[in-house]
Formats: C-alpha cells, structure tokens, sequence
C-alpha cells in the first residue's frame, strides 16, 4: 500500500489547500488577452451607454403626445448632437444609436406608426413611456465593476473592454509546464518500435488536454528508469511552475519517479488515490513548484487529468471557478460499478441521456476509450448499481467549472 494513500474528498481538499494561486502578473494588450485570467478588477471608465440614444429607427417624441399627429421637425443621425428644440406638435425623426435630445422620452419605431406622409407622423395612442430609448448608464455605471479579478478574458469581454476604449489589461502571468513520461520500454511516435516496446502517447495526450484547457506546457522527454538520471533530471525541472509525469510512480523496483522527486526535496501530499481508475498518482510540493505526478496507463493518466489536474490549475493559474460543475441526465442503461471506493465511469451524455463507455467494461492500459467518451460520473463509495432511467449527476469533459464547490457524488 502506498505511504500515504487517502480517499478521494480528502486528496481533493489537499490539492486545493495547497494549490496556492500564482501571484505574479504581467501587462497585455486586448489583441493579446483572449483566454487569459484577470489579476485585477476592472472598473467602468465610461458609461456604457456614454448618452442617451435610440435602439430602433423611428420617431422620438414625448409619451404625452401618444395619439397626436405630430410634424417632423428634422432627422437625428447617429454622430450628430441636437440640443433640445421642439415646440409643441413636433418630433425627431431618429436613427438607431443616434443621440437623444434631452426634450423626448421616447421612441416609437417606424413600423409601429399609424401613418407617415409629407412631413406628418400618427402616433397610435397606446404608447409606453420610455420605449426603444438607451438610457445613459443603464448597462453599466461609471465606476462600477465590469470584470472581477480571476475572471477568464472570453471574446465578450475583450468586447466590452474595447467599448470602453480600455486597450491593456493585468492578467496572470501563464503557468510553466513541464511533461515528461518515464520507462525504458516507452518509444517516441516517431521512433520504430519493437514488439516489446510501446509508443508513449501519455506526454502528447496531456499536453493537447492540457492546451484543450487553455494551458501551455513544454514536453521534455522520456526518462530512463535509473534513480541517478532521474534524481540529476528533475533537479532541472525546478523552474517550472508545474511538473506533470506519468508513470514511475507504482510499487515496482524500476518505478524511481517517486523516489527521484523525494531526493530533490519533495514535500509529498499523497501518493495514492481510493479511486478506481487512477489509485496511482501522487501530488506534492517541490520548494516552489507543484509536482503532479500520474500513473503509466493511458486511460486512467487522463481521467486523473481531468479528474484532479486540471481544477488544480485552475486554482494555480488564479481562475475564481475551478470546481467541477455538473449535469443532470437520465441513465439509459443498467451497469455495475464496485462499492468501497469511488469509481469514475466514462461515458456520454446526449440529449440529457448519459450511457456508460463499452457498459463501464474497459481496461485503464486502453487508449481509444477516451476517445468514445464525453463524460464522467463520480460515485460514492457505497454505490455498486446504477439502472436504467436513474438520475444521475455528470461532469462534462468539456464542461464549464463553477467558483463553489457542490456534491459531485451518484
């Protein structure tokens, strides 16, 4: 057993507590800023409106004139500004995001008039005061907050930022990453390999996740299994922000990764899960860096990855939402799962309909299960059958994250 193996919710709750958020940021400019986290508020520096305009093409009149024919005074562009001047029985004739003047309070678009000729415009009698009228400020006030701090820059927001002609921003600065793989038997894609050998696909499946979730990592290389090269190895790595490996970590007399890590100072959170797939992976701490290291196989590297790695950061990185959110979906299908552990089943969710990957029966050395798969479920420990049309709760593998932490567990 491994020297400090813990159930899921308290593995968790370490990562989180002991994720600390990168405190260090950097200046960019909006052509820059799309998926990156804010290290600041961001207040509104000009109201949004800026000026009371018009939301539609059509006349702008007082309500008191509803029922009136009204003569047409002159038109109102969008750029222009038209100091207040009607006497009584006039309009403006206006154009949409034009200008109000201060002497109307609304606007009746062009199709909901009576009539319109010469010059004279029928305002129907039923009119509400206000409508199709922008007021200034009304989507946001000077002063107030337009983004908090860990917010995610998405197009939207760059939108709203160039609105206020707002050119640079303070975002976090990007984590460092580094991936390596470890195992004499592991040959690169490109190399030729042997019946013996395997090709390590884990190093380029974490990084596409990884850039999936909008992280940037460096792929350094394989390790051997030797505890010398791989105590003189990860001495080099402390730069990094992150360390993520896979493999090396599990009981056998060749796996040195743990051992590697420990030799360089590693202060070690856990090095085993009660999860089924992925009880091999251990977290800690090396001087500054967070260490995350994930088992050999395949499948369950990647469920871990999604599972435990990306939330923490999440966390890191600064983003304010880094728990998993859930939906709700009925199951189609009948399977089993194991009691006394929680257990990540694989599947996917259409339409509010969640089926179990192959009916939860796959190996956690296969590769293309992930491939089939969309989503996960989380069970709790005493679960040990799911039927047919139970609720069940379901993370999206491309799902959103939430800024609280809710029940996850089926």
């Amino acid at each position: 057993m491994a020297k400090n193996y813990v159930d899921f919710r308290d593995a968790v709750a370490l990562v989180f507590e002991n994720g600390k958020e990168n405190s260090l940021s950097e200046n960019v400019t909006l052509d820059m800023a799309y998926g990156r986290v804010l290290a600041e508020d961001i207040k509104c520096v000009k109201n949004l409106p800026s000026f009371n305009n018009s939301a539609m093409d059509g006349f702008a009149i007082k309500a008191s004139d509803a029922g009136k024919e009204l003569v047409v005074l002159k038109s109102v562009y969008a750029g222009e500004r038209h100091e207040a001047s009607l006497s009584e029985g006039e309009c403006y004739k206006i154009m949409t995001g034009a200008q109000v003047p201060s002497d109307v309070d609304t606007i009746i678009p062009i199709e909901n008039v009576e009539s319109f000729k010469d010059n004279r415009v029928k305002i129907p009698a039923t009119v509400k005061k206000g409508d199709a009228l922008r007021l200034k400020g009304e989507e946001c006030e000077l002063g107030a907050t337009l983004f908090s701090k860990g917010e995610e820059v998405t197009p939207s927001v760059i939108a709203v930022l160039a609105s206020q002609g707002i050119m640079n921003i303070q975002v976090k600065r990007p984590l460092s990453i580094a991936v390596v793989s470890t195992g004499n038997e592991l040959k690169e894609p490109w190399e030729v390999a042997s019946e013996d050998e395997i090709y390590n696909c884990n190093s380029f499946a974490v990084i596409s996740i990884l850039k999936e979730k909008g992280f940037e990592a460096s792929y350094i290389k394989v390790i051997p299994d030797n505890l010398e090269d791989t105590v003189a190895f990860i001495s080099e790595l402390k730069s990094y922000d992150i360390i993520i490996t896979s493999g090396g970590i599990s009981m056998g007399d060749a796996d040195f990764v743990g051992r590697g890590f420990e030799a360089n100072g590693l202060e070690t959170l856990f090095d085993g899960v009660n999860i089924k797939p992925g009880r091999p992976i251990m977290m800690g701490k090396m001087d500054k860096t967070f260490v995350i290291c994930l088992p050999g196989n395949p499948l369950t590297a990647m469920v871990n990855l999604y599972l435990f790695v990306i939330p923490a950061l999440r966390k890191i990185q600064g983003h304010k939402n880094y728990y998993h959110n859930i939906e709700l979906a009925k199951n189609s299908t009948d399977f089993k799962t194991k009691s006394g552990r929680v257990n990540v089943v694989l599947g996917t969710l259409q339409e509010g309909v969640f089926s179990a990957t192959r009916g939860n029966r796959y190996g956690s050395g296969m590769v293309s299960v992930m491939h089939e798969s969309n989503a996960m479920l989380i069970t709790d420990e005493s679960s040990s059958l799911f039927n047919e049309l139970d609720s069940l709760k379901i993370i999206k593998l491309d799902g959103d994250y939430l800024s609280e932490e809710i029940v996850i567990f089926n």
